[in-house]
This record gives structure tokens, sequence and C-alpha cells, in this order.
């Protein structure tokens, strides 16, 4: 028991946040629950953006019903490459990412051939809530598949490697990389098994790596160091995060994006509960961040003061920097 409760005492005196404070302190105090579809909905989140200027892929169509199914080819017409996902759908599960077309069937990124049905089998299942939140009934998804920046080919395996940075009323506090590994199935998912990589805010350098809820220094599957790692346009990423505040309302989020090699910094989705294991991958705490960036916004209220999305960037690169480690 003791040994606990002294655990607990570093963990706070650290500011690790736990999944509690996260709910109570964050999470229920900064985003108002009218404001949840806004995010819960990717097909939302994509039009929204859309409307104020944000680059998100491009989206090709969205079926709502059965009947809808009829207009897939319409839709897929002239294209060898695509994405399906759920709108409402969460953890990646029920996307499937289609590669290439073989003959009169098509290809995905891991190489499988599917049918024709196939796809339309996975519509079907997309709309009637069987990857939804609360398994309520859905609408899939058609968009452009994003193609990585090559920087990631020899730190990564398959997939799309994306970017988490959590956002607190508009200032972003943390970040991370997230890579697929053979385990997660090509998948940048914590759960399922890819790497999550610590980001320093100021630089866009990556930090340590946490697999499994264990600190590691390689990608198990290429061998190569994650830590060192200059991820290129980091300010526009930083300046998309940091918009996004502005875009859904919510003000304490978790914004994910893509690096593609043609469009550069892409936003895929916003998560109105962000997870925890961003601060095993940076070895800090949530909540000191949290806190300053609160102290920052009530000095700033009481001269009448609001800033602007770069000025935020600024504030966060200055305040929560970190020194990455060396490869040599």
């Amino acid at each position: 028991m003791f040994g606990l409760i002294k655990t607990w005492r570093e963990l706070s005196t650290r500011g690790i946040m736990g999944i509690n404070r996260r709910n109570a302190d964050y999470v229920l105090k900064y985003n108002k629950r009218r404001l949840y579809p806004v995010v819960d909905d990717k097909i939302l989140t994509k039009i929204r953006a859309i409307e104020a200027g944000i680059n998100v892929p491009e989206m090709y169509g969205v079926i709502s019903t059965e009947k809808e199914i009829s207009k897939l080819d319409s839709i897929l017409a002239g294209r060898n490459d695509f994405v399906i996902k759920p709108a409402m759908g969460a953890g990646g599960d029920g996307i499937l990412v289609v590669a290439d077309r073989f003959e009169d069937r098509f290809k995905t990124v891991s190489g499988k051939i599917i049918s024709h049905e196939e796809i339309e089998y996975q519509i079907s299942s997309i709309l009637t809530g069987l990857y939804s939140l609360g398994g309520a009934r859905d609408r899939a998804l058609i968009e452009y598949r994003v193609t990585p920046d090559p920087l990631f080919k020899s730190i990564s395996y398959e997939g799309v490697p994306d970017i988490r940075i959590i956002v607190l009323m508009g200032y972003p506090i943390m970040a991370m990389l997230r890579l697929p590994t053979r385990q997660s199935g090509g998948k940048a998912n914590l759960h399922q098994g890819a790497i999550g990589v610590g980001v320093d805010l100021a630089t866009g350098l990556t930090l340590q790596g946490t697999w499994l809820n264990n600190i590691i220094n390689k990608h198990p599957d290429t061998s190569n160091l994650v830590a060192g790692v200059q991820l290129p346009n980091w300010d526009g990423f930083m300046k998309l995060s940091a918009g996004c505040y502005e875009l859904c309302g919510l003000g304490y989020i978790g914004v994910d994006m893509v690096l593609d090699q043609e469009k550069g910094p892409l936003i895929l989705e916003l998560n109105a509960r962000p997870g925890l294991n961003i601060q095993i991958a940076n070895n800090a705490g949530l909540t000191l961040r949290a806190h300053t960036v609160e102290k920052h916004i009530a000095e700033l209220k009481k001269k009448g003061i609001s800033q602007s999305p770069d000025e935020r960037v600024r504030f966060s690169q200055q305040h929560f920097t970190s020194t990455p480690p060396s490869n040599n």
C-alpha cells in the first residue's frame, strides 16, 4: 500500500495526468457535450475543415444507406486507390485502404486482392453500426488515400504514420508521432501495437519511443532508430492543430494529422477524449503543461487579451520545448 502511495505521489509530482483527472478537469470542463458530434463524426469534421480552409484528405463521396451503395461505381470511377472508413468509428476499426486495382478487383495496402462485392459488404457493415461509437447506425466515408512522406519509409512499417498533438484551449501542449508496425497490421493505433514517439514541440525532432507501454529506441520491424528524426513542415503541423480550437469549439482535443508527400500536412480527425500514452513517449506529464496554459489564459483574460493561433503556437514552443537525444 505504501509503495502504491509513493508511486502515486511521484507521478503527481511529475505532472502525470491520469484518466480521472483528464475526464474531470479537462474533458468535462472544456468540452461541451453539444459539440461532440463535430469531432465524433469524421464527415462533419471534414466539412467544417473544408469550409474553414483547413487542409484535409479530399472527400470522394458518402454512402448513408444500403440503397446508396449503388453509387459506389460512380464514386470510384477513374480511381485506383482510396480509403473507406466509418464516419463515427474509433481506434482504426472498419477502415479499408485500397492501394490499386487488379483487373476487375482491388488490391489493399497489405497486398490482399478483394472483390467489388467484398467492398460493398464492408460498407454495409459500416452502415449497420458495427464499428461506430455506441453501435449506432453510421455512414461510410470514401476519401483520398494519403501517401506518406518518403521520410517515414525507414522508420515505419507499411500503413500511414500520423502525428497527434494535444491542444488545450488552442495551445498545443504535447505531440507524438505514431508509427505502424507489423503487429498493428500497418495501422497507427497504439492499442493495436503501433509505436508512439514523443516529438519536441519547438523543433519537431522526435524523442524516445514507446511500444506496448515499454520504452524503445528502435522500430521492431525496421531496426532503425526512431529518435532524433526531424519531421518536415513542423510549424505547419503546429499551426493546423492550434487552429482546430476555432474549428470545433472544444477546449481539450487530440488533433490527428498526416504528412502527404504531395499535399503536405493534412488533418485526419479530432478526438475529444485523447489517450494518455503520449506522456510515456515524451517522458513528461500533461498536467504541468496544462496548468501553465491555464495560468497564461487567466493572465491574458485580466488584460482583455486573446491570442491568435500563431501566437498560441509561439507560446507553446517557448514553454514546452524538450532536448531530444542524439543518435551518435
